[in-house]
């Protein structure tokens, strides 16, 4: 008998890997994001998703936390991106 016979299917390989990060900011998250993000150049969505392992929705409301905190500042304001960098004090 052939092994397709049996009728045993072959299973798709899947070509993604599914990411496990969080959706609450703990403690650890937290303090590593209010530290760490003001040495970022560019930050993003997509950088505090790959950087802190956080979930895409988390990481917007961070930015506009951040944003309202003043520790960044937007450079490009778009309905699917926005850009924003770090908050530097300007030299007088």
């Amino acid at each position: 008998m052939a092994p397709a016979a049996t009728g045993a299917k072959k299973q798709k390989k899947k070509w993604y890997d599914k990411a496990q990060h969080s959706v609450i900011l703990d403690k650890a998250t937290s303090e590593r994001l209010y530290k760490d993000v003001q040495s970022y150049r560019l930050v993003t969505v997509a950088t505090l998703v790959d950087r802190l392992k956080i979930n895409g929705s988390l990481a917007r409301r961070c930015l506009a936390d951040l944003e309202e905190k003043g520790q960044i500042k937007k450079v490009v304001g778009h309905s699917k991106l926005s850009i924003y960098t770090r908050a530097v004090a300007a030299a007088e």
